[in-house]
């Protein structure tokens, strides 16, 4: 709902009730502003009662005669005294060329703008109407229509004389005519006519619906999309008609044309009059409403409403009511609506004002945006129209939003459009900083600061990392983190939290934070000792990342309390930069330390550490006794005497028995598991180990007063030692556990054995025969010897170049090859000769012989 202003723009806020200006959130789809200038000073004086539209020009008259062009801001480009009354009508061809002028007094004049040439003619009654041909430029177009009581067709001939024609007469007074291409539509009492002037023929009747109005009052509104489609108002009804083409089949004596009306429907309002606007609809209303609850400045007040016709109605799209000026005394028959073709504007004129309403451009999209306060909506549609915007600039938008953000208390948001909006002016982020350090928000914005390749000035971020040290630890330690260090200067910081442990010296968050500080300012031996002293995961990364093993080399104690596993695992994968004596010097007052360290380098390569397995024997027996015996079985350089001695010492009974066994001493190692283990599984195993004999009768002896040992060994010494050796020597009497049962496992396995021998015996003869087969077949297989072949003892090629004379080859399975008189004589044996080259193998490959003779 929208008021005009003389300022010329339109306030289309104000309406008639203040609850539905509340409710309603749609934007206008129009803008208004009125016509001024020149314009302002006519209506003054005088009261404006037509105007016609063109592209270049406006054409006003007033109900004193006068006939006024102006531009189309509203400026006096030529005036003419037409009459002294009331000018009815004006018409222009599509050129704007001439102009057609009516008025209440009977005169119709049409004359060139820029020639001479005219037509002037007063008749006895009022003319209400005039159009000329849309082509009346064109020498073979000079056409018009005038329309009082009845409608008159006006040509000229090739005399250069006006000839008349009555188109129309008898149903009352003509009260409007519109002329598009070579259609005539024109509306009198009855109704609407459209007459063809190319084939001659008047081609329908629509008669106007609601007879009870006056036509002088509510005269009929009519308007051409396009050459063939004709929309009609009148009263409150609307009809689209399209003319068609009949087919020629069903013409007879019909004309050409007929025309459809493809929609109608009624209206709330009074129709003024129409345009068109793309597929829709523009009507201007008069408002007939005397409602008590309404006052008395808002009643009547016409409307410019946009509408979507449908085939069985309509649709409204926006609508706004137009305080006009004198609207109050203002009738349907003193609103007109005017559109230019050329672009969408629309004039509504009045008896004393005119106002042009435009459709809405992205600026005035933003706007209405702005004045919503929908600042990230205004935004978006700038930054997605940044071409075709004209009095908006997208970063002004961007920080009426955050201001508005701010105005609102919604800090973080507004720091985040910060990011955004300000982009790269670097005057216009320091300038947000301050306002933010104003209003006690530095932390909302210290995120979204630029640390890219454009920075403010580090006094901005050191700004910031203060606010952040006086309140907030943990936020603190966060922007050093993500902040590079070429921001700010380190020193300064690294000061200003020296000051803080002061007073607080036990803080992590803080020493943390001086650490990485350290970091960034390659003060690494400071950061390395903060980091060890609060145990800090990030050690050992420290450490790798900036080569620091110089650093630690007096700090290993230190790293191995942290955490052992880590701790070796750096040092014996970077030895070449400590070396493994340097380690083991410094941790020689920690043994238990020591052993972690030697245990993973023997577990890495058996032969580094050599020089330490002595000293490994009793660290593994102080601290690690279950890899004490692994060790001993892998190591190769430590002293059995010393391990011996250390074992005996501690009374490591199966340590003892491998080490006596190791160095000999088998007897004394079987007595131990006999005395010490009384195991004699462990006493079995050990004998199979060993696979001596002695050992097997030294165990049957010490067993056979002992049932539980007798069965073991019945149970297992089958397979080693003569079952029988063992029986024999068992006391008559003797109770012995399970005895049936070890005897029979004997049998079996005194079975088992024969079937494993004959299967094997039986495998091998398959496998001998079947070789000999082979070989037998490979030695009957002929050799083929050639030019290429040598004699291996001689040198000499195999075959003489004159195969002619007789000669004599050996071949000899081996494959060398001999001429028959370079091989020495036979053996002992007669008439078999060995490969001289293969003679070392004694009966080998080269055992047989192929002889060539020729």
């Amino acid at each position: 709902m929208a008021e005009v202003e003389e300022q010329g723009r339109n306030l289309s806020e104000e309406s008639t009730d203040e609850s539905e200006e509340e409710d309603t959130e749609e934007e206008p789809k129009l803008k208004y502003e009125r016509l001024t200038n020149g314009v302002t000073e006519i209506l003054q004086k005088d009261a404006a009662s037509c105007m016609t539209v063109h592209d270049k020009f406006l054409a006003l008259g007033t109900h004193f005669g006068k006939v006024y062009l102006l531009d189309i801001q509203g400026n006096v480009t030529q005036k003419f005294e037409i009459s002294p009354v009331k000018i009815n009508q004006i018409s222009l061809d599509e050129s704007g060329d001439h102009v057609g002028i009516c008025s209440e007094d009977g005169k119709v004049q049409v004359f060139g703008l820029y020639t001479r040439e005219g037509f002037h003619e007063n008749f006895d009654c009022p003319i209400k109407v005039v159009a000329l041909h849309p082509q009346f430029s064109k020498s073979n177009n000079k056409q018009f229509v005038t329309g009082g009581n009845k409608l008159l067709l006006y040509e000229r001939n090739w005399l250069n004389r006006w000839k008349t024609s009555v188109l129309h007469e008898g149903e009352g007074n003509i009260t409007n005519v519109k002329w598009r291409a070579n259609l005539i539509a024109w509306a009198n009492n009855v109704g609407v006519k459209i007459y063809d002037i190319s084939s001659k023929q008047r081609i329908t009747n629509v008669l106007r619906d609601n007879t009870n109005l006056r036509p002088d009052m509510y005269p009929c509104s009519l308007c051409w999309k396009d050459n063939t489609t004709l929309i009609i108002g009148w009263g409150s009804s609307v009809k689209i008609c399209v003319v068609k083409e009949r087919d020629p089949t069903e013409m007879r004596d019909l004309p050409s044309r007929y025309v459809e009306i493809v929609s109608a429907f009624e209206t709330e309002f009074f129709i003024s009059g129409l345009a068109p606007l793309a597929d829709q609809l523009v009507t201007l209303y008069y408002v007939k409403d005397s409602s008590e609850h309404m006052e008395e400045e808002f009643r009547t007040r016409p409307r410019l409403d946009i509408i979507q016709s449908l085939p069985e109605g309509c649709e409204e799209i926006s609508s706004d009511a137009l305080t006009v000026r004198n609207f109050q005394e203002n009738q349907c028959r003193d609103y007109r609506l005017e559109h230019s073709e050329g672009e969408s504007l629309f004039y509504i004129i009045s008896p004393k004002d005119i106002v042009v309403a435009k459709e809405r451009d992205q600026d005035d999209h933003i706007d209405w945006l702005l004045e919503k306060k929908k600042y990230e909506e205004a935004l978006m549609a700038a930054e997605i129209s940044f071409r075709n915007i004209k009095r908006h600039d997208v970063q002004k938008i961007g920080m009426a939003y955050i201001n508005h953000l701010v105005e609102r208390g919604d800090y973080d948001a507004a720091a985040r459009k910060c990011q955004k909006v300000l982009g790269k002016n670097m005057d216009l982020w320091e300038n947000e900083v301050y306002r933010f350090k104003t209003i006690g928000q530095l932390k909302a914005i210290s995120q979204y600061l630029p640390r890219g390749d454009l920075r403010l000035r580090p006094a901005i971020y050191e700004m910031i990392l203060h606010e952040f040290l006086k309140t907030d630890y943990e936020g603190f330690a966060t922007l050093i983190r993500e902040w590079p260090g070429e921001l700010y200067n380190n020193m300064a910081i690294v000061q200003a939290v020296n000051e803080h442990l002061k007073k607080d010296p036990t803080n992590s968050m803080l020493l943390t934070t001086l650490a990485e500080l350290y970091t960034y300012d390659q003060r690494y031996d400071r950061a390395l000792e903060i980091y060890l002293k609060l145990r800090h995961k990030d050690v050992y990364q420290l450490i790798h990342k900036h080569n620091l093993f110089s650093a630690i080399k007096d700090k290993i104690v230190l790293l191995m309390d942290f955490d052992k596993e880590k701790a070796v695992d750096m040092l014996l994968d970077n030895d070449d930069k400590i070396s493994m004596d340097k380690v083991v010097e410094e941790l020689k007052d920690r043994p238990e330390l020591l052993h972690v360290y030697l245990h993973k380098l023997f577990k890495r390569d058996h032969h580094k550490g050599q020089k330490y397995h002595e000293r490994q024997i009793s660290l593994y027996a102080e601290y690690d006794r279950p890899n004490l015996l692994p060790f001993l079985r892998e190591s190769m350089h430590c002293p059995l005497e010393k391990a011996l001695e250390i074992c005996q010492q501690r009374h490591f009974v199966e340590e003892t028995v491998f080490l006596l066994s190791r160095m000999g001493n088998c007897r004394r190692a079987l007595q131990m598991i006999m005395e010490e283990l009384a195991d004699v599984d462990k006493a079995i195993e050990f004998a199979k180990e060993q696979d001596d004999r002695e050992l097997w009768d030294d165990l049957i002896s010490y067993s056979i007063d002992k049932p539980p040992f007798i069965t073991g060994l019945l149970n297992n010494i089958g397979t080693h030692v003569d079952p029988i050796l063992l029986i024999h020597r068992i006391k008559e009497g003797m109770e012995i556990p399970n005895l049936r049962d070890s005897l029979v496992k004997i049998l079996q396995d005194y079975n088992l054995q024969i079937l494993l021998r004959e299967g094997c015996k039986k495998i091998l003869v398959a496998d001998s025969l079947s070789l000999l087969q082979r070989m037998h077949r490979t030695q009957k297989r002929g050799v083929r010897v050639d030019e290429e072949n040598i004699c291996e003892s001689c040198h000499t090629p195999i075959l003489p170049s004159d195969t002619a004379q007789a000669f004599g080859v050996v071949v000899f399975h081996c494959r060398h090859m001999f001429h028959k008189e370079c091989l020495p004589s036979p053996g002992n044996v007669p008439g078999i000769q060995y490969c001289n080259i293969c003679s070392a193998k004694r009966r080998g490959p080269g055992s047989g012989i192929l002889e060539m003779k020729k």
